[in-house]
């Protein structure tokens, strides 16, 4: 394992997508971040099945900048429970996962 995170998480607006995104990055909390949109996401919610448009939010970061991250995107994100989701890069190029480490570093 490379010890770089993909994490993701999802808004209902464009706008809100990209101020996570910008926020996260600006923060250092993520090296990168790609705001995907709209989706058409199916969930269950308060006990009732709905469907709707939502935009995805993928960032970049470390195993150790994650807890950081994840605080971050509690805090600032518009819902109260908002999906995080986090998944470990099984490999990647060397000279990406290293960018990756010094943007989080500060």
């Amino acid at each position: 394992m490379t010890g770089i995170y993909t994490v993701g998480t999802a808004t209902e607006t464009e706008a809100a997508a990209r101020d996570l995104a910008r926020s996260a990055v600006e923060g250092r909390f993520a090296a990168s971040a790609q705001v995907i949109g709209p989706v058409t996401s199916a969930f269950w919610h308060l006990g009732e099945f709905g469907m709707g448009t939502e935009w995805r939010v993928l960032m970049s970061t470390t195993r150790e900048r994650y807890p950081d991250l994840e605080a971050h995107l509690v805090q600032v994100h518009p819902w109260d429970n908002p999906e995080i989701t986090a998944t470990e890069l099984a490999a990647g190029s060397a000279r990406y996962c290293e960018w990756v480490r010094q943007a989080v570093a500060g």
